[in-house]
C-alpha cells in the first residue's frame, strides 16, 4: 500500500505525540497538624499522596497509648505529574500551604531513592526516631534482615548496633534507625 505525500503532510511528527505524562515525587508543606485533613483531600482528587507516620507514645489524662504522627511534622509528600491545571487544583486543598518549590513550573522534586527508603520503612514498621538533619557523613547499606538494601548515613557505632540515619534533603529532615552494625556495609 503506498502513501500518498498529501497523507504523510497530516500526520504528526513523532516528537508531537502524545508522551505519557511523568511522573515525580514532591514535597507538601502542610498547616500545623493538618497532614492527614490534606492527604485526605489529594487522594479524593486522584493524587497519590503519602503520609509516612511512626508510632509514639502519648499521655492523655494519665492513660498511656500510642498513636501515629508524621513522620515529618508539617510536610507530606505526592507523586504526580504536575501541569498547571493540576497545581491549581493541588494548591487549592484546605490546610495545605504549598508544594515545595519556585513556581508550578519549577517544583522541587525528591529523587525517587530518598521516597523509596522512607516507603520501606513504613512498610515493614521498624521503629525511627527524629534526628537531626546531616548532610556530610559516610554513606552504609543494610545488606542482611527485613532493610536489606536501604541506604542512609550511618553514625553512630556501638559494638553491636548503630543509626542509621535516612534523609529527605528538600526537607532537611531526617530520621534514624537503630540497625545492627554486622549487618551494614559501606555504600
Amino acid at each position: 500500500m503506498r502513501v500518498s505525500p498529501h497523507e504523510l503532510a497530516n500526520v504528526p511528527p513523532v516528537s508531537a505525540l502524545a508522551q505519557p505524562p511523568v511522573e515525580f515525587w514532591y514535597a507538601v508543606w502542610t498547616h500545623s497538624h493538618c497532614e492527614q485533613l490534606v492527604r485526605d483531600q489529594l487522594l479524593r482528587v486522584g493524587v497519590r499522596a503519602f503520609l509516612p507516620t511512626v508510632d509514639v507514645w502519648s499521655r492523655r489524662r494519665g492513660v498511656r497509648r500510642l498513636i501515629d504522627v508524621p513522620m515529618f511534622p508539617g510536610y507530606l509528600f505526592l507523586r504526580h505529574a504536575i501541569d498547571k491545571k493540576s497545581y491549581s487544583e493541588i494548591s487549592r486543598v484546605r490546610g495545605m500551604v504549598r508544594v515545595l518549590g519556585e513556581r508550578w513550573d519549577c517544583l522541587a522534586r525528591i529523587p525517587d531513592e530518598e521516597m523509596e527508603s522512607i516507603e520501606h520503612i513504613v512498610r515493614v514498621r521498624q521503629p525511627v526516631l527524629p534526628y537531626p538533619y546531616l548532610k556530610a557523613g559516610r554513606r552504609a547499606r543494610i545488606i542482611a534482615g527485613p532493610l536489606s538494601g536501604l541506604e542512609g548515613i550511618l553514625v553512630k557505632s556501638r559494638p553491636d548496633k548503630g543509626l542509621l540515619v535516612l534523609s529527605v534533603h528538600l526537607l532537611q529532615r531526617s530520621v534514624a534507625i537503630s540497625v545492627d552494625v554486622t549487618a551494614v556495609a559501606p555504600a
